[in-house]
């Protein structure tokens, strides 16, 4: 049965209802300017510590310069990517389970068509279900077309509030066939069939993906295992041959030596590398299993946190 939507040009617009004042700043933009804004702060406290002008040590007695230089370095890094990391994630996963409910709804809106209803009655019967998180985007959506605003402006309004490339298809989509005019149910079906296997697609892939990032958490894991154990059992015996070989060489009995003064650096040169690889192996967790800068932020944080903890709290320093 062919259903009969309005055109678009037949609807009216009632005036205020389709411009609608946006934040200046979304929250995550305010984490990340926030977040820069402390990071900077911990680097120059960093930068004063490393070159002796400020010495605030994270805990009494520890060496000064580099050293309490890369404890603030580790902070700025946490202030920059804990926030922006888990406000944005959380905006993405609201937006992940609005379009997982998004075929439904469509599905929905394409039934009440082929019973003869015009798309915005179609849109308001179907609002009246459950879509979980996408319930109160369409009934504010409903709301707009009840007051008189035209489908597609209505649709165009759901899309700025849902900004996903799904979400830019479909009304683009749902907004031509109307235009267009013919069986406009059948095209939602399709579309909804499309979205349905798309975001089952993406699923699988991160199914396959999340074994990847365990393999990343397990090689960071394993890293910092390593440094512990050489810093626990292989640098203090290096340390101790050093000296017994120096004492020897002191009272004339050997002539070779070993530069076991510059094994406290070993522990900067760590310090660092645990840093470079919770950054670099946090980001690429994030990008390999949902595409996402901000969930590698996140990974990073973990990554970044573990590792200051096992270098300050487990690894012994060397004097």
């Amino acid at each position: 049965m062919a259903t009969s939507y309005a055109p678009v040009s037949k609807r009216v617009l009632l005036p205020g209802l389709a411009q609608q004042t946006r934040p200046a700043l979304s929250n995550d933009k305010i984490a990340l300017i926030g977040g820069s804004a402390a990071a900077m702060a911990f680097f120059v406290v960093a930068a004063l510590n490393w070159t002796g002008a400020l010495y605030l040590p994270v805990r009494p007695g520890e060496p000064g310069g580099l050293d309490v230089a890369l404890d603030y370095i580790t902070f700025g890094m946490l202030a920059f990517l804990a926030p922006y990391g888990f406000i944005r994630n959380g905006q993405l996963e609201r937006i992940e389970k609005i379009e997982d409910r998004l075929p439904d709804f469509l599905r929905d809106v394409a039934e009440a068509g082929r019973f003869g209803m015009t798309l915005p009655d179609a849109i308001i019967s179907a609002s009246k279900g459950r879509y979980g998180l996408l319930t109160d985007e369409i009934k504010k959506m409903a709301s707009q077309l009840e007051w008189g605003v035209p489908v597609a402006t209505a649709l165009r309004l759901f899309e700025e509030r849902v900004p996903t490339p799904l979400v830019q298809r479909v009304v683009s989509i749902i907004v031509r066939a109307n235009e267009a005019g013919g069986n406009v149910a059948d095209v939602l079906t399709m579309v909804a069939r499309n979205a349905s296997d798309a975001s089952l697609a993406d699923k699988g892939r991160r199914v396959t993906m999340l074994t990847y990032v365990t393999v990343i958490y397990i090689s960071y894991g394993v890293f910092l295992v390593t440094i512990l154990i050489l810093s626990a059992q292989f640098l203090p015996a290096m340390i101790q041959a050093g000296q017994s070989v120096s004492n020897s060489a002191l009272g004339g009995s050997s002539s070779v030596s070993l530069q076991f003064q510059l094994v406290p650096a070993l522990f900067l040169a760590f310090f660092v590398a645990v840093i470079a690889h919770a950054v670099g192996d946090g980001v690429m967790a994030g990008v390999l299993h949902k595409t996402r800068i901000a969930e590698g932020f996140i990974h990073a944080t973990v990554m970044l946190a573990m590792g200051w903890v096992l270098m300050r709290f487990f690894v012994p320093q060397f004097s």
